[in-house]
């Protein structure tokens, strides 16, 4: 794609009242543009005070700017960063003095969408800004940071450069079809493959990780009516988020709220109570609490210390496992020495609570964390996290690498066997942004913040 000829400028800090506020500009007349307001043009890379003055004169405020020069930008092009006073109505109005001389307003990710244009990037990293400004906990936060530096990026080139060099192989023969492949480059080449195919499986079993890190472990709080699930959601949490009353049944509808557990971010969700004999309203809250169980990655099985075992749905039954279910054991406060009224079902791993007074809660927490941490994959790729489009492209790689693998052992044309694998790489290609599409490009950034 050409170099963008135009410049632009944004807002890069929120709008709205701060101490201050940073204003970015990138393009071919970023130098021009700092030399006419300023002066001269700032030293590169270096936090330069000045008045900033209106094309007519007015002085606008007292700000800080940094020239970046284009050989050391964000954006591959010159660019210009200017701080200012927070007011709403300064930031307005040096952005609309800006415009006035030429720069046009930048869309959103334009900044970064030039930065991978440029090369400074390639597209997995331009994705992983995004990543780092949505990440809602320490492990989102340090996946992120392994992709914008160039984590994913790395792995895939080492796969293509594996794969370049079996598709030279093959097309050899292609190109010269009177000499025979020799049995020994087939070994090779199929070695080559299967260990590309690994790899990539290893990749694309991060895709589920990646999911729980950008939008949170679905925890799913569920039991018997009134056995404290919404007191159990309000401890947690730490307000009262949702209403607790003595009546069984408070909850029809299931409640959603963030929690930040450890390194995790948690998306809880106290759902309606299980009643065996419930009324209309109460099916459809119940047929929702079962949903979300489906969906959950961990349940929150809640049952009450003083009572006995309740009747789970058969639904429910099939779907708590101990590698997805932690049974909270509530009200002990209530026992007064006396022993647990059950046994636990199917070996489920418990801790016991009050969620009342707030005795075990700790405990709570730290199970939680480990069931966590055992969502992470085990491996040297523990910090990629891929997302749906990469898992996408991964997907339609490991096809074209198995069609590949099935035609060598069958001693399948080569012709066919070259086009699998050019497949593979248009595949990984796409993940790092090797590709002319500028329909997808566009997409992808329309969904950054304008200024970044």
């Amino acid at each position: 794609m050409p170099r963008p000829a135009d410049t632009i400028a944004a807002l890069a800090t929120p709008a709205g009242t701060a101490a201050l506020a940073l204003l970015r500009i990138s393009g071919p007349d970023t130098s021009r543009l700092a030399a006419e307001i300023f002066g001269a043009t700032p030293p590169p890379r270096t936090a330069r005070r000045g008045d900033y003055r209106a094309r007519g004169g007015a002085l606008v405020d007292d700000v800080l700017c940094i020239f970046f020069p284009e050989s050391g930008s964000y954006t591959g092009e010159d660019a210009l960063e200017i701080s200012c006073h927070g007011n709403p109505f300064i930031a307005q109005a040096i952005l609309e003095d800006l415009f006035a001389r030429g720069c046009r307003p930048a869309g959103p990710g334009e900044f970064t969408q030039r930065a991978f244009l440029n090369g400074r990037m390639d597209l997995s990293q331009a994705e992983a800004v995004m990543d780092l400004i949505h990440a809602r906990s320490e492990r989102a936060l340090a996946a992120a940071n392994h992709l914008l530096r160039g984590g994913l990026g790395r792995r895939l080139n080492d796969l293509t450069e594996r794969l370049l060099v079996a598709l030279a192989r093959i097309e050899a023969y292609i190109d010269f079809p009177d000499e025979d492949l020799p049995p020994e480059d087939r070994a090779i080449v199929r070695q080559a493959l299967e260990t590309i195919a690994r790899e990539t499986d290893r990749l694309l079993a991060t895709s589920h990780y990646g999911e729980l890190l950008r939008d949170g472990i679905k925890t799913v709080i569920i039991g018997a009516p009134n056995a404290g699930k919404s007191s159990l959601l309000n401890c947690l949490v730490g307000h009262e988020r949702a209403i607790v009353s003595p009546e069984p049944g408070t909850t029809r509808d299931f409640i959603e709220e963030r929690m930040i557990v450890g390194p995790h971010c948690l998306r809880l969700i106290d759902t309606a109570g299980l009643n065996p004999a419930p009324g209309a309203i109460e099916q459809l809250g119940m047929a929702k609490s079962l949903e979300r169980a489906a969906e959950a990655d961990l349940i929150l099985l809640v049952l009450e210390a003083n009572r006995p075992l309740p009747a789970l749905p058969e639904t429910l039954k099939s779907i708590i496992t101990p590698t997805r279910t932690l049974a909270v054991v509530n009200k002990i406060d209530l026992l007064q020495g006396r022993p647990i009224g059950f046994a636990m079902p199917d070996d489920l791993p418990a801790v016991n609570v009050s969620a009342l007074t707030g005795t075990g809660i700790d405990d709570l927490v730290l199970a939680i964390t480990r069931f966590a941490d055992s969502f992470q994959p085990v491996g040297k790729e523990d910090a990629i996290a891929i997302n749906a489009r990469h898992a996408d492209a991964l997907e339609r790689a490991r096809a074209c690498l198995r069609d590949a693998l099935e035609k060598l052992a069958s001693d399948g044309p080569a012709e066919l066997l070259a086009s699998d694998l050019r497949g593979t790489l248009g595949a990984f290609g796409e993940i790092v942004g090797k590709v002319d599409n500028e329909r997808m490009l566009d997409h992808l950034f329309s969904s950054f913040c304008i200024g970044k």
